[in-house]
């Protein structure tokens, strides 16, 4: 089996976009009560609550937790089914969104976000608003399999859009993410395409499964099975010219969830396999 090291090194080789490649460790914060055992997306807010949400299987529910991992309350969402839901972000107002978006097998013409307004936040069964879409370049449900481009387990906000990077699940593995964006407002829209990022070419480790950007909207971080790929140097829509440091995280668990605490530091979650996991961790960025 390849070594890490070795593995770095050809991550180094194969993207010329890379600036460099480092390991990283991530530091245990605290252990899921059994309750939340699969969370797929968390974000933090300006005051320091910390959301998070479970995919498909689970309840239509948001869990407040702290950084002992504790429940310190849920908000079933209402009229909001748990397709799959994937990924939390949460715009600068306050306002909080879930990204039912995850199609494994990508067949699904049901893809949607539910924005939850801030002032709904304080009952027990907040309303959400939807914001349907669909990929453009998706005319086949499924497409064939050196295609699967449209899984999606991440995104983010800024500036009235939601940036969405998709799950690829290609076969041979391309190693790409495409990148859309959609108004944050309700309604149904076509996705605009922004174009793709070469992650790496290990599909064991670099499809995306979470998404945010630092407050200071300098650097973006896009999450994989075991790698932290942070992105600088962007100009927004256009992440051509993007620069990309690959963090290996040193974790053979199913990492899901990354969000921002603040421009340095990152909260990530994992769910639970052979392997362990379950927990909240901390990862301080150089």
């Amino acid at each position: 089996m390849m070594s890490r090291i070795a593995f770095i090194f050809m991550l180094i080789v194969v993207q010329a976009c890379a600036q460099n490649s480092s390991l990283g460790q991530l530091n245990p914060l605290a252990k899921f009560p059994s309750k939340i055992k699969e969370v797929s997306g968390m974000e933090i807010s300006k005051d320091g609550k910390i959301w998070v949400i479970e995919d498909s299987g689970n309840k239509d529910k948001i869990y407040r937790v702290d950084r002992k991992g504790d429940i310190k309350e849920s908000l079933k969402i209402d009229h909001a089914k748990n397709q799959d839901w994937e990924d939390l972000t949460m715009d600068i107002a306050g306002n909080l969104y879930i990204g039912d978006f995850g199609n494994n097998a990508n067949k699904r013409k049901d893809l949607v976000i539910y924005k939850i307004p801030k002032e709904e936040m304080d009952k027990k069964e907040p309303n959400a608003d939807k914001i349907e879409f669909k990929y453009p370049q998706q005319k086949d449900f499924p497409p064939r399999k050196d295609s699967l481009y449209f899984d999606t387990e991440g995104f983010f906000h800024l500036n009235d859009y939601l940036y969405i990077f998709t799950k690829n699940r290609t076969r041979p593995y391309s190693g790409k993410t495409l990148i859309y964006r959609v108004p944050d407002k309700e309604g149904e829209y076509e996705a605009e395409f922004l174009g793709s990022l070469f992650l790496c070419a290990d599909q064991d480790h670099c499809s995306v499964t979470s998404a945010d950007i630092s407050p200071d909207g300098r650097t973006i971080a896009l999450l994989s099975y075991g790698f932290v790929f942070l992105i600088t140097d962007f100009s927004i829509p256009d992440f051509n010219k993007s620069s990309i440091k690959i963090i290996d995280l040193n974790t053979d668990t199913q990492i899901e969830s990354v969000c921002f605490a603040d421009d340095k530091t990152l909260l990530l979650a994992d769910e639970e396999n052979k392997h362990g996991g379950r927990k909240l961790y901390e990862f301080k960025l150089n």
